[in-house]
Parts: structure tokens; sequence; C-alpha cells
């Protein structure tokens, strides 16, 4: 991107996606779990193994394990297709112009004290 073309106006956090720390940590967790299901179904083929249908079903199913746990720790989520939240200061402003200079407020005079907005009732 040229700097002219770049955008400097700040992004706002609340919407972000998650830290790459964070992502790594729960692709780690999920391989560690997968890896963690082979052991079981070895396990499993072994206990099984006068029971020679039963022993090679388990054996299949720990066979493709590891490969799949690479495959699914190494998917990073896709991105999100969103217009990104920008601070937009005049719009701030105007805002918090219309709360500080309201009706109520100019009616009642400077000696009264401001009246909470409604509630939201529902």
């Amino acid at each position: 991107m040229k700097g002219s073309d770049r955008d400097d106006t700040p992004v706002l956090i609340t919407g972000a996606a998650p830290s790459y720390a964070d992502e790594s940590r729960a692709r780690k967790r999920k391989y560690t779990i997968m890896m963690l299901l082979r052991v079981p179904c070895l396990l499993l083929a072994v206990a099984f193994i006068n029971v020679w249908w039963l022993a090679l079903f388990f054996l299949v199913l720990s066979i493709p394990l590891p490969w799949v746990a690479v495959l699914i720790a190494n998917d990073r989520p896709p991105r999100k297709q969103e217009e990104i939240n920008r601070y937009n200061a005049e719009k701030a402003a105007r805002r918090a112009l219309a709360r500080e200079v309201s009706p109520d407020a100019q009616q009642n005079g400077p000696q009264d004290a401001p009246k909470p907005p409604p509630a939201i009732e529902g």
C-alpha cells in the first residue's frame, strides 16, 4: 500500500480478531487433544486383539489422526469480511454536544440537575 493511500485513522479494537498468540494457543490445544485421542484408540486395539474386526477398527481409526491433527493445527481461521469500525471524531463530538445541550436542560435552567435518560423497557 502506498503512503498516500493509507488510512491513518485509529481502528476500534472491540471487534478485532484474536491475537496471534491466542490463535496459536487454541491450535496447539486442538492438536494435543487429537493426539491424545490416538492413545486410547491404540490401547483399545490391543485390548480387543481377540476380536479382530474391533481391533482393526480402532487401529484404522488411529492411523489418520496425526495427519488430521496437523492439518487442523496449521489451519488459521478465515478472516472476517466486514467493514472496519473506525473512530469518527466529528460524529462523537456531535453526540456529546447533543447530550450536553438537550431541550430539557434549557427549559429547567442551570440550577436543576439533569434528568437521567429513560430506561429501555422490553
